[in-house]
């Protein structure tokens, strides 16, 4: 029997308590760039200004084009956290997203975070994989972040889980620069 060419823009999770998930799809971003597919990276919970190598190296590779929510999880934010400039911020990013997509010009599209986005009540479960279904027939799209929905893990066609065993976090190693951001 031989492969199946599809056409059809498969659906890819990375969640988990594990880190790389975003590192797996910035890969997969990369390598589609490479190969000449237009990649439209969004990155939910992510400021506009904040460091991180992923924004400074798709800086310099055309075929990708990076959107930010431009709010802190508020995981991060704890009781200083604006519950409506957060659900705002969602909502307009993902609106953004939808019409950045009827271009017709993006081949991957990568929704860092959404997972967590869905999970924490920001976007609802139906909205997202009414997108999904709805999307353009050659769209891949990735979905990353801890928590996948059962729902999403029984649309997509790649569900890959990082398993943590051991973090330097929690041992109390903060985030390094080029390694975690």
């Amino acid at each position: 029997m031989g492969f199946l060419f599809m056409k059809k823009g498969l659906i890819h999770i990375y969640t988990g308590e594990g880190k790389g998930k975003t590192t797996a799809s910035i890969g997969l971003a990369i390598r589609a760039a490479g190969q000449g597919k237009k990649a439209l990276f969004v990155q939910f919970f992510k400021l506009d200004d904040a460091p991180s190598g992923e924004k400074e190296i798709f800086k310099n590779i055309p075929e990708i084009e990076l959107i930010r929510s431009n709010v802190r999880h508020p995981m991060f934010t704890k009781e200083n956290t604006d519950k409506d400039l957060v659900k705002k911020s969602i909502t307009d990013t993902f609106e953004a997203i939808k019409k950045r997509i009827d271009k017709g010009d993006v081949n991957l599209l990568v929704l860092d975070e959404i997972n967590s986005v869905v999970a924490g009540g920001w976007l609802s479960l139906d909205e997202l994989a009414a997108f999904l279904r709805n999307r353009p027939e050659g769209l891949e799209v990735v979905l990353t972040g801890r928590d996948a929905h059962v729902e999403l893990v029984k649309m997509a066609d790649y569900v890959t889980e990082m398993l943590k065993i051991k973090h330097p976090f929690d041992n109390g190693v903060k985030a390094r620069k080029g390694i975690e951001y």
